[in-house]
């Protein structure tokens, strides 16, 4: 009996270092495909992410209260990239993974009303009040954004720009990360900054 216990020792440990190896490689990697992922807009409307194959995707983690998410809606710097990028036929998808009653869970009327306000086009507004798809893309900061080819890579993930600061004078300064990935992909380019660090609040799972 003795000689079963290191035995099963042993086998804990392996099992316990696969999952891990398994948790890890779960995290997004640029280059490799992106997670596909259901969620329900502020209509009802239910988007999968691989109805999209075939376009240009950028998923934009937000939080309406942020000081570093007002930052770059105040200034009209979000809302005219998302202009932009929806001309060019970019889906652009705003994605707030607060849980029920974070700051910045806004109902459904606050949201086309902030929206509305601000100038913001995104094609589809999601409340992932589960943190679901949050998760899945290891969403860390509001805002934290992924570009995704029409194949269905990950390109891009990280800050919208090279500054981290809540404040907008330092927008001409920074280099729009989010803007050139963007502009890489229409000239059939590889991106030249792949990753950065996301900067902004922690998303509020």
């Amino acid at each position: 009996m003795n000689l079963l216990i290191p035995f099963t020792r042993a086998c804990l440990g392996t099992f316990l270092a696969l999952m891990t190896a398994v948790a890890a490689s779960a995290v997004p990697v640029v280059g490799q495909a992106a997670p596909d992922f259901t969620l329900t807009d502020l209509n009802g409307q239910v988007h999968r992410l691989s109805d999209y194959r075939g376009k240009v995707v950028v998923l934009e983690w937000t939080n309406p209260e942020c000081p570093f998410v007002r930052k770059h809606y105040d200034s009209g710097n979000l809302p005219s990239l998302q202009k932009a990028a929806r001309a060019d036929g970019v889906v652009w998808l705003a994605i707030n993974s607060g849980h029920p009653g974070a700051q910045g869970d806004f109902e459904p009327a606050q949201v086309r009303a902030w929206l509305d306000a601000k100038g913001a086009t995104p094609t589809a507004y999601f409340r992932d009040r589960d943190g679901r798809v949050g998760h899945l893309y290891d969403a860390r900061a509001t805002p934290h954004l992924f570009v995704i080819t029409a194949d269905g890579t990950l390109v891009y993930q990280g800050g919208i720009d090279s500054i981290p600061s809540a404040r907008i004078s330092d927008l001409s300064r920074a280099t729009n990360y989010v803007r050139a990935a963007l502009a890489s992909i229409k000239a059939g380019e590889p991106v030249a900054v792949p990753t950065s660090r996301p900067y902004g609040c922690s998303v509020k799972y």
